[in-house]
């Protein structure tokens, strides 16, 4: 124990010695530090040999060493302010400091929309902002609040007042103002045009681009044409994409000129994330209903058999998925009697007629057009929405031509399905290219891991017939949907080793297909292959 004892002093003694001398090292630094009667000693014992250089130099040195000082006590005392403030962990209060700031920005906001939404009550009244005593402000709020009551205990209409056969309703007693005032007008106004029925699907694309050129000067394609007028027979949305410039707003807008029933244009906005972005929502302290016009066009579409098309400009400036979400859902229903939105939990007396137990119905009159730029300022489209749509690129302007002038037509949904239908009957998928399309199948799963899918398929054997009535042919139709559908699908693939492969599969569609037959195949390949770096 002796022996031990000895060991310890000898070396634990000079550990402890050693610290102490660092203790008093740190002393004698902060005495050096903020000793400045030394300091001043010092100073005097060389100030009969300094020049005003030397002077200027004395005090930016002190200046810096004050600088230091302060500097060190700072951030000494921020560090035990920091360990010693509570007893708690430091990521638990930072947490909370977190969730009360959120709190905060709440609370603001909410004090805004308060004072935005009583605004427009003084407003209604007619009442002077700055002459509204406190006990009005409180009468309105109990009002507000005994109308709420009041409402939240009325049951739900069961047999509505307000049919299509029952007299208008003043739309300002309505919460659908703008929903009220069209049943008016077909109650009252409208007029149900003379149809064609007798046009084809071939000369509907041929007179739609003349009419385009000669009344709109809008140049197509006859390609083009058929392109569009065949995806509104295999699905309910097209998405235009490619340049800015190259008319993918002013297609279906010209279609509506076309027909005679005009496209309702929706302009996306980066902000829009969820449904009520398109369908509106009731404002609880208005008690009005703020109604859009993606809405108005689909709500007014169950009034006509006219085809209508919806644009949603630059659809891709928010994400698609988040605001469309619904709808996609919606119109992937097998049965068209379930293509509802919702957008009331209950009826009111004089709510609009045709919107029946809070839902309003999408009728198969109505096709989705999106339109997107491809650049630095759109979010990329998921694929589940491009499996949905019809993608057609509009990467070029096409020619300028001369042609007889076109005048628009009544054509109705009703004869426009018919025309479609009767298409897929008369054109089928012939066997020995589904045994091709089969066998490209194939050749794309063993080497590229993809697969034609059963929703391609059956887009595929919607659009064939409908693009050979509109005057094209078989392998057009095959080119462009596997361009479309299914190679579209490879930008997500890890393609820089496989240029060689690329070669393959351009050979292989020659191969079987027939030479230079798989236009939009190939230059499609060609764009991956230059996006590899070729």
């Amino acid at each position: 124990m002796e022996n031990f004892l000895r060991y310890f002093y000898q070396d634990f003694g000079r550990v402890a010695k050693a610290f102490w001398q660092i203790i008093l090292d740190i002393g004698n630094f902060l005495n050096y530090l903020v000793n400045y009667p030394m300091r001043i000693k010092i100073i005097q014992s060389y100030d009969p040999d300094f020049g005003t250089a030397d002077w200027v130099m004395l005090v930016v040195a002190n200046i810096l060493l004050l600088a230091l000082i302060v500097a060190m006590f700072w951030g000494l005392a921020k560090l035990l302010r920091h360990v010693l403030r509570f007893r708690i962990p430091v990521k638990k209060y930072d947490e909370v400091v977190r969730q009360v700031k959120q709190l905060q920005r709440d609370l603001i906001r909410a004090n805004y929309e308060k004072d935005r939404l009583l605004a427009m009550k003084v407003n209604e009244l007619g009442l002077e902002p700055e002459k509204v005593s406190q006990e009005m402000l409180d009468a309105i709020y109990s009002q507000e609040e005994q109308q709420e009551g009041e409402q939240s205990q009325q049951p739900a209409a069961e047999g509505r007042r307000n049919t299509v056969d029952s007299p208008c309703v003043d739309p300002a007693s309505s919460r659908f103002f703008r929903l009220t005032e069209t049943d008016n007008f077909y109650k009252t106004q409208y007029v149900k045009p003379e149809y064609d029925g007798e046009i084809t699907l071939s000369e509907f694309c041929e007179q739609f681009r003349c009419f385009a050129a000669s009344q709109l000067k809008l140049y197509y394609s006859i390609e083009m044409m058929r392109y569009f007028v065949a995806s509104m027979g295999t699905a309910r949305i097209i998405i235009l994409q490619g340049i800015s410039g190259t008319g993918k707003t002013s297609l279906p807008y010209a279609f509506g000129k076309f027909v005679q029933n005009d496209a309702s244009v929706v302009s996306v906005q980066p902000a829009w994330r969820e449904r009520t972005e398109l369908y509106g929502y009731f404002n609880e302290f208005t008690k009005k209903y703020n109604e859009t016009d993606f809405l108005r066009a689909i709500y007014e579409a169950n009034y006509y058999r006219d085809p209508h098309v919806v644009i949603l400009d630059e659809m891709n400036i928010a994400r698609v998925e988040y605001y469309f979400a619904e709808m996609l859902s919606i119109l992937e229903m097998p049965l068209e009697s379930e293509w509802n939105i919702d957008i009331v939990s209950a009826m009111w007396d004089n709510d609009p007629c045709l919107i029946d137990r809070g839902k309003v119905h999408i009728p198969n009159n109505v096709w989705f057009v999106g339109t997107i730029n491809n650049d630095d300022s759109t979010f990329a489209v998921a694929d589940k929405v491009y499996d949905r749509a019809i993608p057609i690129d509009l990467n070029r302007q096409a020619d300028a031509f001369e042609c007889e002038p076109t005048p628009p037509i009544h054509i109705s949904t009703d004869h426009l399905i018919d025309l479609f239908q009767k298409a897929r009957e008369e054109y089928s998928l012939s066997e020995e290219n589904e045994k091709k399309l089969n066998e490209v199948n194939n050749y794309l799963i063993e080497n590229f891991q993809l697969a034609f899918g059963n929703r391609v398929m059956k887009q595929l054997r919607d659009f064939i017939p409908c693009y050979i009535a509109c005057g094209g042919t078989e392998l057009e139709a095959i080119d462009f949907i596997v361009a479309k559908k299914v190679l579209r699908k490879m930008e997500s693939l890890s393609l820089g080793y496989m240029r060689d492969t690329l070669n393959k599969l351009s050979a292989y569609l020659d191969k079987q297909f027939g030479k230079n037959t798989m236009v939009n195949c190939k230059r499609y390949i060609e764009v991956l292959k230059k996006n590899m770096g070729e």
